[in-house]
């Protein structure tokens, strides 16, 4: 069973703004220096008239690693990150997947950014499945933990990137 994420990010800078501090590559760059942890990477990064494209590497290191995912694997994580947007007219939405090296399971999200008063709104809703007889809830729980967590991070260096 697969357990919910739910994130919600206001920027006080316009959809349009938004979007670029999300997308453009310094922005990206600067982001990963923020949040990103060793080794992060920005790879196959694409914007065009239509959207964007690019994937975010990351490691996470196996000391930050509760002992239950430790006793799956050894040694840090590797995070993959697919990001997809697309422009539809004043709005924005996209699509997160993400891949951990080693680890049967799954997390995918639908993005939403809008614009909202002088300012816009981000709705991040997706999930994380993890199939491992009888502790697959419990690292589905430490991984949605994260994930928030990572979300508001990245919504502060977002913030931090349009007040420039």
């Amino acid at each position: 069973m697969a357990t919910r994420i739910d994130h919600r990010a206001t920027f006080t800078s316009g959809a349009e703004d938004a979007y670029a501090a999300q997308t453009e590559e310094q922005a990206l760059l600067a982001r990963l220096e923020l949040v990103g942890g060793e080794h992060a990477e920005l790879r196959d990064h694409q914007v065009t008239e239509h959207g964007a494209r690019y994937t975010l590497l990351q490691a996470v290191p196996s000391d930050k690693l509760p002992s239950l995912v430790r006793t799956l694997r050894s040694g840090d994580l590797t995070v993959r990150r697919t990001h997809v947007w697309n422009r539809e007219g004043d709005r924005f939405t996209g699509t997160v997947t993400v891949e951990v090296a080693d680890i049967p399971g799954r997390i995918t999200a639908d993005v939403e950014l809008v614009p909202s008063g002088a300012g816009s709104v981000q709705t991040t809703r997706g999930e994380v499945s993890v199939r491992v007889p009888f502790v697959g809830g419990k690292i589905e729980s430490f991984v949605v933990d994260q994930v928030t967590r990572l979300l508001e991070s990245e919504a502060r260096a977002t913030e931090q990137w349009l007040a420039r």
